[in-house]
């Protein structure tokens, strides 16, 4: 367990996950809407050596940052309806590239994720910090 206590130590947390990732991994990130999500993912992106600016993919679904180390696929899952939806955007065609997935609520279609994927849970404490916990998705 992580506790973040601003936007900048949820990026620095970010970067400093990136070098432990390889290509393959898949990063589930779940928390309600501005629980730190996209900062996280900022932070992993520029921790592979990206200067991509890294917005949310909450309207294209899905954006790609190939200047880095790996590239990294960072989905949103907020706005799929269902499963067909999200495999209809070619979801199944990003596990044969060599780079990383991350996907922001992950947690709304787990089925289609692949076993080996790292689950972190992001929650918003009362002083406006973050609680970061690595493991399975409950259920």
């Amino acid at each position: 367990m992580t506790t973040l206590a601003t936007a900048d130590d949820a990026h620095a947390w970010g970067a400093q996950l990136a070098p432990t990732l390889v290509a393959g991994d898949v990063i589930a990130l779940c928390g309600n809407l501005g629980a730190g999500k996209t900062q996280i993912t900022r932070g992993i992106v520029a921790g592979m050596g990206s200067h991509a600016d890294v917005t949310s993919p909450t309207f294209t679904l899905v954006h790609e940052y190939v200047d880095g180390r790996l590239p990294v696929f960072h989905f949103d899952f907020y706005r799929m309806e269902n499963a067909a939806e999200v495999i209809g955007i070619g979801w199944d065609e990003f596990f044969s590239e060599p780079g990383v997935i991350i996907v922001e609520w992950a947690d709304m279609f787990p089925g289609l994720m692949p076993p080996s994927t790292r689950w972190f849970h992001i929650e918003a404490l009362p002083d406006g910090s973050r609680r970061v916990t690595e493991g399975p998705l409950a259920k």
